[in-house]
């Protein structure tokens, strides 16, 4: 991740973009790419989508989606001064808590 953060970083510096990447831009372009993302898959029956991967432009698609919703949570976690492992353990710990295996096991129910 750190090297991901550091090259995301060093593209946008190399082009000056660092002016424009304020939490709120970075926030507003990655809703934007995920909305992308979800286009992929929007008219895809479930069984279709599990399968996405298997089809080689669909899957390059939504391959290059991923890529760009990664992209701009590295550089919002970065311009934020997170550190997104970090964050992400931290929240997988606390829905542990939330959601004990032997009362979350296969059920979608929220707490």
């Amino acid at each position: 991740m750190d090297d991901l953060t550091s090259r995301v970083r060093a593209f946008a510096e190399e082009r000056d973009w660092q002016q424009f990447h304020t939490p709120k831009n970075l926030a507003m372009a990655l809703a934007g790419e995920v909305g992308e993302l979800i286009a992929e898959f929007q008219w895809l029956t479930p069984e279709q989508s599990a399968a996405v991967m298997s089809d080689p432009d669909a899957g390059g698609r939504v391959r290059a989606e991923i890529g760009d919703v990664m992209i701009y949570l590295a550089r919002l976690a970065d311009a934020l001064g997170i550190d997104l492992t970090d964050a992400a353990l931290t929240k997988l710990e606390d829905s542990a808590r939330r959601y004990p295996v032997e009362q979350a096991r296969g059920s979608a129910a929220k707490r």
